[in-house]
């Protein structure tokens, strides 16, 4: 949530950040109206509250008629408190409820717009020219059956449509990916996470998803436990409820964990193979700072991603995320895109998202610096995503006879393979 002195401060920037959005610029208002009624409110009830002590004072001085008198003001009053109380806590609820509705404010910087609207910040490596080298590129689904390395018709017959089976050297290669992945996270001084899959909704809510991600959230209503979409909500709701020294920051995990997804608003999307499906494994970078270091922070993590797509010798470019767009805790985000051979374009693999101190503030998640206590900011990255990565590197190299080339940062953990080969039928 955003801090509400900044919102009493500079409406206007409020409102302007959620018309880039495409949301409800009238929930500014309400949220100002709620919060004005809830802070007259407060004062009353401490005006009649202070007024109930003095006149409990004066009752116990009294005697006779005036006693009397007296006792029939502080049953006046103490309806009056009661009714007060009320009204104070009716108005701080409906100020709460509509700031967890409110979006974080987006930066300054971010291309205002639609899906369409990101701008490119910088392209990596070339597009292979495959009919130059005289064939017609398989896409990763008939290639992943060549290998003999997925199998989406027994993940369907199994589980339903979007799920899949990795099968022999497409299980070796997600480990591969994983083990390679938490390598280079632990190389850069991050704290490997196994992170729970099942979280409360505190834990949801608290990191923004339990509001235009809804429908893509699955929930156990018996346990009233929700899946998580990404260790990024475990992650945040690691250090919930607590103070953290400011010597301890940055704090930086990655975690493992397996992440589940209607994938509600994508029907007829991506429908064939693993580009996107309902469960996948995923490695995610996780920091906690100060406030005032989340941009610097947001573009080491963006450094990261492009030296892990690089290391799998992927073509790629990155984009800078256009404001209608985001996820509603982001104040700014880029995207990793690397380029699919078949589909002739580029496709999210990795993203970033700076969300300043938005999900601090919700989980209660603070730093002390100076016997000072203030909210600190979080970011997270994907560096990887399994099924999608596996997509792009085998279509970008695949070899003539279906072999795929494999990436030399994965061969310690291929056993040393350097190719791919189809299996015997």
């Amino acid at each position: 949530m955003i801090d509400l002195r900044l919102l009493r401060e500079d409406p206007d920037r409020v409102r302007a950040s959620q018309r880039a959005r495409g949301e409800d610029v009238a929930l500014v208002d309400s949220l100002l109206s709620a919060d004005e009624r809830r802070r007259s409110s407060g004062v009353r009830f401490d005006e009649l509250r202070a007024e109930q002590k003095s006149l409990g004072k004066l009752i116990g001085k009294a005697s006779g008629d005036e006693k009397a008198e007296l006792l029939k003001r502080a049953s006046g009053l103490a309806a009056d408190v009661k009714a007060a109380d009320a009204e104070r806590d009716a108005a701080d609820a409906e100020t709460q409820e509509l700031l967890q509705r409110l979006s974080n404010l987006v930066h300054p910087d971010v291309p205002v717009g639609g899906e369409e609207d990101f701008v490119t910040l910088e392209t990596h490596g070339t597009h292979r020219d495959f009919a130059a080298e005289g064939f017609e590129p398989r896409d990763h689904l008939e290639l992943g059956q060549l290998l003999g390395a997925i199998d989406v018709e027994r993940g369907a017959k199994v589980s339903g449509s979007r799920f899949y089976f990795l099968t022999g050297v497409g299980a070796l290669l997600e480990l591969a990916l994983v083990n390679a992945a938490i390598a280079q996270a632990t190389a850069a001084g991050f704290t490997p996470m196994l992170t729970p899959a099942l979280v409360r909704p505190q834990s949801m809510a608290g990191t923004g998803f339990l509001g235009q991600a809804a429908q893509d959230v699955y929930h156990l209503d018996k346990d009233d436990l929700y899946l998580v979409g990404t260790s990024e909500v475990p992650l945040a709701a690691y250090h919930m409820d607590e103070i953290l020294d400011a010597d301890r920051l940055p704090l930086r995990y990655a975690g493992f964990s397996p992440c589940f997804r209607r994938e509600a608003g994508s029907h007829g999307k991506d429908t064939r193979g693993i580009f996107r499906v309902h469960q996948f494994d995923k490695v995610e970078m996780f920091s906690y700072v100060l406030p005032e270091d989340s941009q610097a922070e947001h573009e080491r993590l963006l450094e990261w991603e492009k030296q892990w797509l690089t290391s799998l010798e992927l073509p790629f470019r990155v984009i800078d995320v256009a404001s209608a767009d985001l996820g509603s805790s982001a104040a700014r985000k880029y995207d990793c895109e690397a380029w699919i051979p078949t589909q002739g374009k580029y496709r999210e693999l990795t993203s970033t998202s700076d969300c300043t101190e938005f999900q601090s503030r919700r989980l209660s998640i603070r730093v002390r610096e100076d016997k000072k206590v203030r909210p600190l900011a979080t970011l997270n990255g994907t560096l990887c995503a399994v099924p999608r990565t596996i997509v792009a590197i085998l279509e970008n190299h695949q070899q003539a006879d279906g072999s795929v080339h494999v990436p030399e940062v994965l061969r310690p953990y291929l056993g040393g393979r350097e190719v791919l080969e189809p299996v015997a039928k």
